[in-house]
């Protein structure tokens, strides 16, 4: 049964809490998933929030936290103390602890780490936090299922139950040299239907895929989806086993960057909410705004040039929203594609081969358009001549604008530039300058004026 949040569930919680009713709050909460209880934590006012986190058992408030928003869940951890949240991430993935404490100052980071009662976790976090954001060192989890090539299955099997019992979802088992060198990987199949008395070396497989801990997280994104991973093992620049990066947590990686890429082509700066505050959204918003007004000013002073051309033929001034309108279309179309090809590593071959077939497809398009183009303008103008100036610019202003929206955010790309910012504002204004700027000047070109 889908567990549902509704106005009377966010009463009766209410009511609960008012009264100090601990039993039938915890059983309220004890068959619920913990991504459940986050969505009830951002419902309710803030300081049944953190009634209910100190409540529950640190166990299931450990997961809790994971799930709830970044801004939420700042706002909980600053009503915590050191030794409260050292309890809550004492109770996750070295990972996800790691993730917490790096959200606070640096100041709580280390009164919490030295808080924290096992040792090992305390300097799995010191390493994780050690690594620049947005790597794999920064991204992978220190718990792992790590056999020796020379191990017995019999006497692997001994030491791994103690190892999984760290792990909360065992995807292979690595397997490493006396040096701690990533040499192979083994599954649990394999291991289960092995004679005890084979050597670990004699049944595991020498291919494993793995990351440098140093690789960004977006490559790590691309290996995982290219060769369907569930897991992939981090090394170091010598190829010692370091630690593993799971499928959740590059579903998390994907969500992000496709979050990003969204609010960039909105022409969006930086990472906002809605519910952040006006000053934080103006500042996300006004730069890309202001570039649009720059490109209508420019816009502006182009149609100033052709002043005259539009005293002798005033048909132009009422197709040129059109004009623009289409080249900035036609630029966001092919800078999405680019964009989304590039995300998904589909971009192959040279920058060359890339424009020619986006000049073809535009031209295709172009001309298509443009016929329909030219025959409404002859029958609503009756001038042969000015239905083939509109027509014929806007099938130039469609190759240039196709051309333009191919090749910037190839060009951004190979300078390590997130591309995405080429589908925003930045393609619809140059495009719309430009369009405007051809259209006058084949206009001016075949009517001689």
């Amino acid at each position: 049964m889908v567990f549902e949040i509704n106005d009377a569930f966010l009463e009766n919680l209410s009511k609960l809490i008012a009264s100090n009713n601990h039993k039938e709050i915890t059983t309220l909460f004890s068959e619920v998933h913990f991504a459940d209880i986050a969505e009830v934590l951002e419902e309710v006012d803030f300081d049944e929030a953190i009634y209910i986190i100190k409540l529950l058992d640190s166990e299931k408030t450990a997961e809790v936290l994971t799930e709830l928003d970044e801004d939420t869940r700042e706002k909980i951890l600053a009503n915590l103390s050191a030794k409260e949240i050292a309890e809550e991430v004492g109770e996750m993935d070295s990972d996800d602890a790691a993730d917490i404490i790096g959200e606070l100052s640096e100041e709580r980071q280390i009164r919490v780490i030295n808080a924290l009662e096992d040792e090992e976790l305390a300097a799995d976090i010191r390493e994780l936090l050690s690594y620049e954001e947005n790597t794999a060192g920064a991204l992978m989890a220190k718990e792992l299922v790590k056999v020796y090539e020379t191990w017995t299955v019999a006497g692997c099997m001994r030491r791994i139950r103690g190892q999984a019992q760290e792990v909360t979802r065992v995807h292979s088992i690595y397997v490493v040299d006396k040096e701690d060198k990533l040499v192979g990987r083994l599954s649990l199949k394999d291991l289960i239907i092995a004679k005890s008395d084979q050597q670990i070396a004699d049944i595991s497989k020498a291919k494993v895929d793995a990351v440098n801990v140093h690789t960004d997280d977006e490559e790590v994104a691309k290996i995982m989806a290219k060769y369907d991973l569930e897991a992939i093992p981090v090394v170091d620049d010598n190829n010692v086993l370091l630690g593993r990066i799971t499928i959740d947590d590059i579903l998390d990686v994907l969500k992000e960057e496709a979050e990003k890429d969204y609010q960039m082509a909105a022409g969006l700066t930086q990472d906002v909410d809605s519910d952040d505050s006006i000053l934080e959204l103006t500042k996300a918003r006004l730069p890309w705004l202001f570039l649009g007004l720059i490109g209508g000013v420019g816009a502006f002073l182009i149609m100033g040039l052709f002043e005259h051309t539009f005293k002798e033929n005033a048909v132009l001034f009422f197709f040129t929203p059109l004009i623009a309108a289409m080249a900035g279309n036609v630029g966001v179309q092919s800078s999405a594609i680019i964009v989304q090809g590039l995300a998904n590593n589909d971009v192959k071959g040279s920058i060359n081969s890339r424009l020619i077939k986006e000049m073809l497809l535009a031209a295709l398009n172009g001309f298509i358009l443009a016929l329909f183009l030219f025959v409404f303008v002859w029958i609503y103008e009756g001038k042969i001549n000015t239905a083939l100036a509109i027509s014929s610019s806007l099938v130039i202003v469609i190759i240039v604008a196709g051309l333009i929206g191919t090749f910037v955010p190839l060009f951004l790309n190979k300078r390590g530039i997130d591309p995405a910012i080429a589908t925003g504002p930045f393609i619809t204004t140059s495009n719309d300058i430009f369009g405007i700027l051809i259209y006058f000047l084949i206009a001016k070109g075949i009517l001689g004026i």
